[in-house]
């Protein structure tokens, strides 16, 4: 399989063979802002370095420490500095993991469960980085005879070893371990216990007695994006879920805070590539 060098790439050639794909990066790619997408994302640092805002939990990213993402999660990079960030993206479609399991073995679990820890972090120790690294080189290295098979093997091996950890692992809880401003923490908690209401950053500016400049300010300065790009990220993200389990378009659109339709159609149909009618009839078919 070949190695790409760009996550966007890497996420359509996923969703095009709905397999996985692999990017290796050395260098920095501009950051994307908030987002969600229609597969999995497994992220692993090599170099460490930066933060993880990840709905509304933040990480720090230390070398060997793999994030586990769904694609109803909405997540940045944040704290972007000067060193080079050397990373592993892969991303994976659903239906493959899905279609990998057993019905003794469920690959889906650390993507899905978020009921065991509420985190999407491992911190791999050295032997487990060794194993981790041998097999993307293995899978990236495949050609020949069998290449195929060798690289769904090797990717199999991968996501075994990856749930075992999870299922071993209480796995690391969101910290703050880089000094954001603690408000920050306050104001991303009222977002996500509102986040069906109708809110606004001058409600958010009273509720927290600041002015809207400051609470502004703040919040970008802390997660590297606006408060209206979060919330408008989150409530896609709701949505999508929604959609997935079946709910009418009329229903996702409301219960996922939305207050104008159109609105909501052209966020989410920028968002997800496709309108909200047509996710929901892909993911129900």
């Amino acid at each position: 399989m070949q190695e790409l060098t760009s996550c966007k790439t890497a996420i359509e050639n996923c969703l095009a063979t709905k397999t996985f794909s692999i990017a290796h990066l050395y260098k920095e790619e501009k950051a994307m802002d908030m987002h969600i997408h229609d597969c999995y994302e497994l992220y692993y640092s090599i170099s460490g370095g930066k933060q993880f805002l990840i709905d509304n939990c933040f990480y720090s990213i230390a070398p060997g420490d793999l994030f586990i993402i769904n694609q109803y999660e909405s997540h940045k990079l944040t704290q972007i500095d000067s060193m080079v960030h050397d990373r592993i993206v892969l991303s994976v479609h659903p239906d493959f993991v899905k279609m990998l399991s057993s019905d003794e073995t469920n690959l889906d679990e650390c993507f899905t469960n978020r009921t065991q820890t509420g985190s999407h972090k491992l911190s791999l120790e050295k032997e487990q980085q060794t194993r981790f690294l041998y097999y993307i080189n293995k899978i990236t290295s495949a050609e020949g005879f069998a290449h195929d098979i060798i690289e769904k093997t090797a990717f199999t091996e991968l996501l075994v070893m990856i749930n075992s950890l999870f299922k071993a692992s209480t796995m690391e809880v969101a910290t703050s371990s880089y000094k954001y401003n603690h408000q920050v923490d306050d104001i991303l908690s009222y977002i996500n216990n509102n986040i069906s209401q109708p809110l606004s950053t001058t409600e958010l500016a009273e509720k927290f007695y600041m002015s809207e400049s400051y609470i502004c300010r703040i919040f970008k300065a802390a997660t590297g994006t606006t408060i209206n790009k979060y919330i408008t990220a989150r409530r896609i993200s709701i949505a999508k879920s929604l959609l997935n389990t079946g709910m009418s378009v009329s229903e996702a659109y409301e219960k996922s805070g939305f207050t104008d339709y159109s609105n909501f159609f052209k966020a989410f149909t920028k968002a997800v590539g496709c309108s909200p009618k047509k996710y929901a009839n892909i993911s129900v078919s």
